[in-house]
């Protein structure tokens, strides 16, 4: 495993010099490079003109063009499975998964694949740990992005899944899991199902969240209960990005990887601590995936983490460079909405997304729509997003005329 378990650092990768860090980066970056342009169909065509080998500083890199995650349908569309983006032939990796979009989404052969372990252990994870895995087993990478972690440190897993709630709860009050690895909501509405069965949960020490906004009210909540949480921030295209330590300052970027803070549609950085999007270079030899545009906006924090590592900080996940956004853990798009208005040949609607006692709402928004047919449509929303809201009929023109789809209320601070 090649981690020093009584230590408070996963390795000594997280604690180097800065300049150390970076050297090391733009070492393999060169190769990384090549290797893109050379096994995937996407990156063959744009790094045709690229010299890699001079790609050998911050500066240098930003001047790459940007793959955006926004584009990843149409380009799966277009090149079956992974847009051309991989550079391991389906049928050689280990797992393939399918996210909202839909997106394709591949899983390699070496372990600890996501980058989950060193996220996990600073979470308090340990060898000998049994843990509830509530993150989806089922298509989406989440579950195995989590469990392949949990085993590369040691620790058992309950592979939990999604839903059944009352069945969780036994589980924990029968199996006494000391720590939680899920959605922050889904934790709640466990912990509140034992209150009602009166069933134990005192042996959860610890949790790891990820999946949506972690809402003051659920921290509280979890605090409460004497629940250590740490956030984590991730993608299914790209694993685990930053990870929450002890000094609760800000998300520390993984080692794997370089992050840059973006003006949203463009590819330039922004200043250290101005707002931007989120921008990836993953050191993946199966889906080497360069300056990759997530759609989310984040902050680099000044100087470096009170827990000894000194790798980059950003503020966390601080909402959506598009109208994209995250309900329950699951991606809402823009396009989706418009699929649900298709089928029921209406016009104009909006998403509005709240968050309440923790967790989310959604409520569709459509004018002209009322009775049976307001009933018809919150099945289709459900169908095409997987996401349950209700839909409220409003009058003809009263929705603002701002191009706006989505709408997202909830307060992240």
């Amino acid at each position: 495993m090649g981690t020093a378990q009584a230590t408070a650092h996963y390795d000594a990768l997280e604690t180097r010099d800065a300049a150390e860090r970076a050297a090391g980066h733009f070492a393999r970056l060169a190769a990384q490079l090549e290797h893109a342009r050379a096994r995937t169909a996407h990156y063959r065509e744009v790094l045709k003109d690229t010299d890699c080998a001079a790609v050998t500083t911050r500066a240098a890199l930003a001047r790459l063009p940007v793959t955006r995650k926004a584009d990843l349908h149409a380009l799966q569309q277009a090149r079956r499975p992974f847009g051309g983006l991989e550079a391991t032939p389906a049928g050689d990796l280990a797992r393939v998964f399918m996210s909202p979009g839909p997106i394709y989404d591949p899983e390699g052969r070496r372990p600890d694949f996501w980058g989950s372990a060193r996220t996990l252990f600073a979470a308090g994870f340990r060898a000998g740990d049994l843990a509830l895995n509530c993150f989806s087993y089922h298509l989406t990478p989440a579950g195995s992005m989590f469990e392949t972690g949990l085993h590369r440190l040691g620790c058992a897993v309950i592979p939990g899944g999604t839903g059944q709630t009352e069945m969780q709860a036994r589980v924990i009050a029968d199996l006494g899991p000391s720590g939680y690895v899920g959605t922050p909501s889904f934790l709640k509405i466990i912990l509140e199902k034992c209150d009602e069965l009166g069933l134990a949960a005192v042996s959860l020490e610890r949790a790891l969240v990820s999946g949506e906004a972690f809402m003051p009210a659920v921290r509280e909540f979890m605090r409460g209960r004497g629940i250590e949480c740490f956030q984590a921030y991730g993608t299914a295209d790209l694993g685990c990005i930053a990870y929450e330590t002890e000094a609760r300052e800000g998300l520390v970027v993984n080692e794997d990887m370089i992050v840059e803070i973006v003006r949203p549609g463009t590819g330039d950085p922004v200043p250290e601590g101005e707002v931007g999007e989120v921008v990836v270079t993953p050191f993946n030899p199966d889906y080497p995936l360069v300056r990759f545009a997530t759609g989310d906006l984040s902050a680099v924090l000044p100087g470096t983490s009170p827990c000894g590592r000194t790798n980059v900080r950003i503020k966390g996940w601080m909402g959506r460079a598009d109208q994209t956004t995250k309900v329950k853990g699951l991606f809402v798009h823009p396009h989706q909405v418009a699929e649900v208005l298709h089928r029921h040949a209406l016009q104009r609607a909006r998403l509005v997304v709240e968050n309440t006692g923790g967790e989310d709402h959604m409520t569709l928004k459509v004018e002209g729509a009322t009775g049976e047919a307001a009933r018809a449509l919150e099945a289709t929303l459900r169908e095409v997003t997987k996401v349950r809201g209700e839909v409220l009929g409003v009058a003809a023109g009263s929705l603002p005329n701002d191009g706006k789809v989505i709408e997202d209320l909830r307060k992240y601070s």
